[in-house]
């Protein structure tokens, strides 16, 4: 499986289920990794035959302006979908971590895998 990945993204956004997370903006970093449907881009060298990650960004941009959320959990399920559901990917990994979060923490957050990985 080819896999398109994007990594150290970093947006500032307000998300927590306390009341003093939900006043300021947080750094969060995502990190994805997505699979493609097929390998055809590698030798058609089209973007068409591909996902196309900068149209990925403008989705994850524009959503996570759009909606808010309480839990890194909650935002890296709603990515992992729109990716599938948006770009057709079979397979996506999705890292969201709250950066600075807790003294002595470099940062805290999860790991979702969704979809197949089909085997090589």
């Amino acid at each position: 499986m080819d896999i398109v990945f994007l990594e150290e993204i970093k947006l500032d956004i307000v998300i927590g289920i306390y009341e003093w997370e939900r006043k300021v903006s947080q750094t969060i970093r995502i990190d994805i990794e997505i699979g493609l449907p097929h390998s055809r881009a590698g030798k058609s060298d089209d973007i068409a035959d591909t996902i196309d990650y900068g149209v990925v960004m403008e989705r994850i941009r524009q959503t996570v302006g759009e909606k808010h959320f309480s839990l890194v959990e909650a935002l890296a399920e709603h990515i992992a979908e729109l990716i599938r559901g948006e770009f057709g990917a079979p397979w996506v990994k999705v890292s969201v971590a709250k950066l600075g979060m807790l003294r002595g923490v470099k940062r805290l957050g999860i790991v979702i895998e969704r979809g197949e990985r089909p085997s090589a």
